[in-house]
């Protein structure tokens, strides 16, 4: 069987070239005599593959030498709990933007060490947009303020960076990292499962700015203090070296096709061509108000549910697999990650209007 396009919001599609490489490289890495997943983490030939790939990420995201680069592990949802153990430093606060999902799990376990502020949410239109932000609502004595850049589940993406002030942001950007270019140094952490842009799942990146390292409460776990393995390389334990190896990859990769400003572009066109689609469409329609729309996760929905299943079901028939939309949502949800050529947009797109038209 050919390959399919995969639309699915995670694990999701890896670059063809990627998946090549590590094929070839299976069983004898760079004529080490055996694979990346039997080889000691404490190998020479190991700490170039992982030192390789932090220095190749730091190279496509514009990060300075005053950040550490963690891999580590325990997904995206992990880091609803390092965050606020490490960075309720001085007043045990911090303020958070709920657009949905993810948000809604960040906050409540932020709720177990201290107090979160919601400064602003779109639950009343069923986070279907960004909700607008107030600067007098912000708390200025906040240790930090906490963000998701895109949101998987409604298919929503902040366009412009909150202005904070001296509060560091906190930025979860599990769905559109290095999908677009942002400016490190913004952020006073940035945190990411790997499993949609950057490699497999089981591999979690942190990028923290150095000053707020050491500063955990004493109740952290030693595995859930950042400065842990800032430390120690992301090597205090046995990190997740196959996978930390595949993200090496596909960074490697994102510098190949021209960098994050490069994919950018690709990934503004991929999301036009749906948009414009849906936008014209009599039977489909966004759900998401277009200023704020995702450029990873499109979200829509047809005239009934009866109508989205059958044409969830002749997608698969189609070799578009994973177009049902979440739970909490409904209808359909196109994921169309760094990886997801455009051909395959352009294979759903058409195939959205060949349905509309029989139906």
């Amino acid at each position: 069987m050919e390959r399919i396009y995969n639309f699915s919001a995670g694990p999701s599609m890896l670059p063809i070239s990627v998946l090549k490489e590590a094929q070839k490289q299976m069983l004898n890495y760079n004529n080490s005599g055996m694979s990346v997943m039997e080889m000691s983490h404490r190998s020479k030939v190991y700490e170039e593959i992982i030192n390789g790939a932090e220095s190749v990420l730091r190279d496509i995201m514009a990060i300075s030498e005053n950040y550490s680069v963690l891999f580590l592990q325990g997904g995206a949802s992990s880091q609803f709990a390092m965050v606020p153990l490490n960075l309720y430093s001085e007043n045990k606060t911090a303020d958070y933007v709920n657009t949905g999902s993810w948000a809604i799990k960040a906050i409540k376990e932020a709720k177990r060490y201290g107090t979160v502020n919601v400064v602003a949410t779109s639950e009343d239109t069923n986070y279907n947009r960004i909700p607008a932000l107030d600067k007098s609502k912000f708390n200025p004595k906040a240790d930090y303020f906490h963000i998701t850049t895109n949101n998987t589940i409604e298919g929503t993406r902040f366009t412009a960076i909150p202005d904070t002030g001296d509060v560091p942001i906190v930025a979860d950007m599990s769905s559109n990292i290095l999908s677009e270019v942002y400016d490190v140094s913004k952020f006073g952490l940035i945190f990411a499962g790997a499993q949609k842009n950057m490699g497999p799942a089981g591999v979690t990146l942190a990028v923290i700015r150095k000053d707020l390292l050491g500063k955990a409460l004493d109740i952290t776990p030693t595995m859930f203090n950042y400065k842990t393995h800032a430390d120690e390389n992301s090597m205090y334990n046995t990190p997740p070296a196959f996978g930390i190896y595949i993200c090496k990859l596909v960074f490697e990769w994102v510098k190949e096709m021209g960098g994050v400003a490069a994919l950018q572009k690709i990934n503004e066109e991929k999301a036009r061509i749906l948009y414009d689609y849906l936008d014209e469409s009599k039977m489909f329609r966004g759900t998401v108000e277009k200023k704020d729309r995702s450029l990873m996760n499109i979200t829509f929905v047809s005239a009934n549910k009866e109508l989205d299943a059958k044409f969830i079901k002749e997608a698969v028939s189609n070799e578009l697999i994973e177009l049902k939309g979440h739970r909490l949502v409904g209808g359909m949800r196109a994921s169309i990650y760094n990886a997801m050529p455009t051909e395959g947009v352009i294979k759903l797109a058409n195939f959205m209007r060949k349905f509309e038209a029989e139906n």
